[in-house]
């Protein structure tokens, strides 16, 4: 359906009656209400007098009998507003910018909030050694997820040991992963 200049001239003459965007899409026919709603606000006409309700004959009779209601006296003019500066967000200094890394590129090291337990960390490189080095492919529900190096390079594998109970990781790999609260809270104090 295209908006013909027929169409929308009897689009602007139905609005102008008072007529819902409804009632303009029924008579016009192979539109939708939505659709006559967006055409009216391209073209400006959505302020119009009265309730907008709709227009039966005996509306439109009573509004010709009416009185024509007083006019309303022009409310004050409002004082002009100081000129500010615009909305925009201030600039994000180039300190805070991160570099994009292509893909296959190693990441730089990364600062840490946690600080792991140095006795959990040697633990999890002996248990690294005897890892089993699965690829993704061969991960089952009873075998570690824990994944080692940059996923973007061949070398990539993940644990593989068996898990702990109810957890997706073996148990020196739980012990870095899950720590207690209180050694947490403690921490970022």
């Amino acid at each position: 359906m295209s908006w013909s200049d027929e169409r929308v001239e009897l689009l602007k003459k139905m609005w102008g009656e008072g007529q819902s965007a409804s009632q303009i899409a029924k008579e016009l026919g192979g539109v939708t209400r939505n659709a006559v709603i967006g055409k009216v606000h391209r073209l400006g006409l959505s302020n119009r007098n009265g309730s907008g309700g709709s227009a039966d004959k005996s509306d439109t009779k009573s509004k010709t009998t009416a009185k024509p209601a007083k006019p309303k006296p022009a409310p004050k003019a409002a004082k002009p507003q100081p000129k500010t500066e615009s909305a925009a967000p201030p600039p994000i200094p180039a300190s805070r910018i991160k570099p994009i890394i292509p893909a296959g590129q190693p990441l730089p090291p990364q600062p840490s909030t946690n600080e792991i337990d140095p006795a959990a960390l040697a633990k999890v490189n002996e248990i690294e050694k005897k890892a089993k080095k699965l690829n993704l492919m061969e991960l089952t529900e009873r075998t570690c997820k824990w994944p080692v190096g940059d996923p973007a390079t061949p070398d990539f594998w993940f644990c593989g040991l068996p898990v702990q109970s109810g957890k997706p990781y073996c148990e020196a790999h739980v012990g870095v992963a899950f720590q207690p609260m209180s050694s947490r809270r403690d921490r970022r104090r």
